[in-house]
C-alpha cells in the first residue's frame, strides 16, 4: 500500500483519479486546553469513504470529529452536501490532485479558508515537464528551496486575491540539510513572505526527518495555523518504508507538541494516519486517534 506522499506524487496535477480524500480532519482538534475542534484528513479513511461516503462521514461525526480536511479530485459540490448532512465543517483543503485554479473554486464551494499544497516541489517539477522543459526529480537543495519559496509566494498572493489563505504542508524531505546549518524547511520559512505564506506542520513527517515538531512550533509562532497529527511505527528505514501507527502507539509523545502548538497559535489540528491498516480498520484507527488526542486539547 502506498503512503500518502506516494499517492500524491502519482496524482498531483493529473486529475485522473476520481477520488476524494479527507485528510487529518474529521474533527480536528486544534489540541489546546481551550478545547478547539479536532479534525481528520479524509485521505486517512479514503477506502471507507469510497465504500460508503455518507455513512463514513456520519461515523466520523459520531466519534467526535467536527472538521475534515479535504483533497478533492471529484466534485466539491457533492462533498459539500455530504458534509452538511453529516454536520461536519471543511476549513481546509489540499489542491494537489486538482490543480491550483480549480482548487480555489473548490475551496469556495466547500467554504474552506485554507488552500494547502502537499507536494509543492513535485508540483513544480511536473509543471516544468508539462512545458517540455528539463525537470529532474526534486533534490531538496538550497537552490530548490529558494525557487520553491518564490513559487509559494506567488501562489499565496493569488490565494489572497481570492480571499483564501495558502499554506505549505511538509514531508520528511523538507528537513534535508542544505548547508550553512539550514534545512530546506528553514529556507522556506525565511524566504517566504510572512504576511502571505503560512504552514501546515505534519508532525509525523517532521519526526521522520529528524526534527522535533514542538521546537518548530516554538520558533515560528503565528506561522503554523494548521497541523497533521501523525505517527509511525518504530523501524521506519528512511527509504519509503514508513508504516503508520495509531497515535499513542508509535514513537511520538503529542503532549508537548500540542502544548507548543497551542502557544504558537494553532487553529486546526487534523488527524492523518498512514497505512497499512492491517491491525484494524480505518474507522477504528480514527477512533483510537481521537481518543488519544481528545484529552490533549
Amino acid at each position: 500500500m502506498m503512503n500518502r506522499r506516494q499517492f500524491l506524487a502519482s496524482s498531483a496535477l493529473c486529475g485522473t483519479a476520481a477520488w476524494l480524500a479527507l485528510g487529518s480532519s474529521g474533527k480536528i482538534l486544534a489540541a489546546t486546553a481551550q478545547g478547539k475542534p479536532l479534525g481528520i484528513q479524509l485521505y486517512m479513511v479514503l477506502k471507507a469513504y469510497q465504500d460508503d461516503p455518507n455513512g463514513t462521514l456520519k461515523t466520523l461525526k459520531s466519534i467526535g470529529y467536527t472538521e475534515i480536511e479535504a483533497i478533492v479530485t471529484s466534485t466539491a459540490k457533492t462533498l459539500r452536501d455530504q458534509l452538511s448532512e453529516a454536520g461536519l465543517r471543511c476549513p481546509s483543503m489540499h489542491f494537489d490532485s486538482l490543480g491550483f485554479e480549480p482548487g480555489i473554486e473548490a475551496a469556495h464551494t466547500l467554504g474552506a479558508k485554507f488552500i494547502v499544497s502537499s507536494m509543492l516541489p513535485s508540483i513544480m517539477q511536473k509543471e516544468q515537464a508539462a512545458k517540455g522543459k528539463s525537470a529532474p526529480e526534486p533534490t531538496y537543495s538550497l537552490d530548490e528551496a529558494k525557487r520553491t519559496a518564490e513559487y509559494a509566494n506567488r501562489l499565496a498572493e493569488k490565494a489572497r486575491q481570492a480571499g483564501l489563505q495558502y499554506a505549505y504542508h511538509n514531508h520528511h524531505l523538507e528537513f534535508t540539510d542544505v548547508g550553512g546549518g539550514q534545512t530546506f524547511y528553514d529556507v522556506l520559512l525565511k524566504e517566504t513572505d510572512h504576511k502571505l505564506v503560512q504552514f501546515e506542520l505534519d508532525c509525523g513527517w517532521v519526526h521522520a526527518g529528524g526534527k522535533n515538531p514542538a521546537d518548530i512550533f516554538k520558533a515560528n509562532a503565528g506561522r503554523i495555523p494548521l497541523m497533521h497529527a501523525k505517527d509511525f511505527l518504530p523501524g521506519a528505514d528512511g527509504k519509503n518504508n514508513y508504516p503508520g501507527a495509531e497515535l499513542g502507539r508509535g514513537t511520538l509523545d503529542y503532549k508537548p507538541i500540542m502544548a507548543a502548538a497551542a502557544t504558537a497559535g494553532l487553529k486546526h489540528c487534523f488527524v492523518e494516519q498512514e497505512g497499512p491498516f492491517d491491525r484494524m480498520s480505518q474507522l477504528d484507527a480514527a477512533r483510537v486517534d481521537y481518543a488519544y488526542l481528545r484529552p490533549l486539547r
